[in-house]
């Protein structure tokens, strides 16, 4: 059998080791410690590469998971119980979940077509029929699927408009910009993910952005267990295990140090596969104001029977392949959930599929695939079938 190839393993540089042995030399074990200062650090600097004046230096809370980022950020936002929070369906169930731990109602938002994430004129029906019905929402969660940046001026104007705060989850979106600013900067709070199938990865791990200083010591003190400062394990709220630790920031250290590197990759490799197979398939472009970090090339096919036809073979052939996010409304969990839909999420579950995109991947992988996907496609045009 052919050697696997995955959607998206990990990329180590080389230099995570020298962090590790660096932190395990100092002692520094715990949720506390040099590398996770300094990781923070590199994270904040990295964002900053393209400054913009109307946006004040973001101060980063590295947890030990995106989920975790994105439960403190509704919690800071004072989302809580019989709450209402409007959610992008096209997402992984995640960007949902801590709603529900707040006891909060998620409401799901369709896409739009450009960008594959939330539809603003849905976005602003959903928020004027909520509110006609007493359920004023008290937060948005709106995602940039797949690295792709969402709509950031029209979302952010409508939520200006009806004065909700914004969680931004860019877990999927390091390094992506729009309008030349970092994906991350644009959300009362914002999150990343450095989960083992992201672009840099941390094993696990995620970060919490916040405006300020202020609003990033009320998170820290959320993130390990509400205990008051300079007490005798005083606890007047109720608080979680959230911090990363610092040797998984030291990993971190490695990994931050080579992500242009890992971004410039993946961005090739979309490029090649469109090489090769433009006009067979459909890719996510970017629009004008755009840049995508391809984290995971996806494409659209005719039908739902060629992507499953091309999602077999590809597994015959050892290569890990996956279809598009199942809309959040379309769960299960969620079937009893109000939704706003279009038809856009559902269209790009049914026909949609990421494919292998790890950074590290080369040229005859790449062949590999492709050839799958042509004979497939190919086979069904020629004979007329959907």
């Amino acid at each position: 059998m052919n050697p696997k190839i995955y959607l998206s393993q990990p990329h180590v540089s080389g230099n995570e080791v020298d962090f590790i042995k660096k932190a395990l030399d100092s002692n520094w074990l715990a949720p506390i410690g040099p590398s996770l200062d300094e990781f923070e650090k590199e994270l904040q600097l990295f964002l900053l590469q393209f400054p913009n004046n109307k946006f004040k230096t973001p101060s980063l809370l590295a947890l030990n998971s995106g989920t975790s980022a994105i439960h403190l950020g509704l919690r800071m936002l004072g989302v809580s119980k019989g709450d209402v929070v409007i959610c992008q369906t096209f997402t992984f169930i995640a960007s949902a979940n801590p709603i529900v731990y707040l006891g909060a109602e998620p409401v799901f938002v369709d896409s739009e077509s450009e960008t594959w994430n939330m539809c603003p004129d849905k976005l602003e029906e959903a928020i004027i029929h909520l509110k006609s019905i007493d359920k004023i929402p008290k937060a948005i969660v709106t995602v940039h699927s797949y690295g792709m940046p969402y709509n950031v001026n029209r979302i952010h104007e409508i939520a200006n408009k009806y004065n909700i705060k914004v969680l931004e989850d860019s877990a999927e979106a390091i390094g992506s910009r729009y309008d030349n600013i970092s994906c991350g900067m644009f959300g009362d709070y914002s999150v990343f993910s450095f989960n083992g199938n992201k672009i840099i990865t941390t094993s696990g791990g995620g970060v919490l952005i916040c405006k300020s200083k202020k609003l990033r010591e009320e998170s820290l003190c959320l993130a390990t267990q509400a205990q008051e400062k300079h007490s005798n394990y005083s606890h007047t709220d109720i608080g979680y295990n959230y911090r990363m630790s610092n040797i998984i920031a030291a990993i971190g250290l490695g990994q931050i140090s080579v992500l242009e590197d890992r971004i410039i990759a993946r961005r090739k490799i979309f490029d090649f596969y469109k090489k090769n197979l433009g006009g067979l398939v459909t890719f996510l472009e970017e629009p004008l104001n755009c840049y995508s970090n391809r984290w995971l090339t996806c494409i659209i096919v005719k039908s739902q029977n060629v992507k499953n036809k091309i999602i077999s073979d590809l597994k015959s052939e050892n290569i890990e392949s996956r279809t598009l996010w199942k809309p959040l409304h379309s769960q299960p969990i969620f079937k009893n959930n109000i939704a706003y839909l279009n038809g856009v999420s559902d269209d790009l579950y049914s026909r949609g599929l990421c494919l292998p995109s790890g950074s590290n991947l080369t040229e005859t992988e790449l062949l590999r695939i492709i050839k799958v996907i042509k004979k497939n496609v190919e086979f069904y045009n020629s004979k007329g079938l959907q």
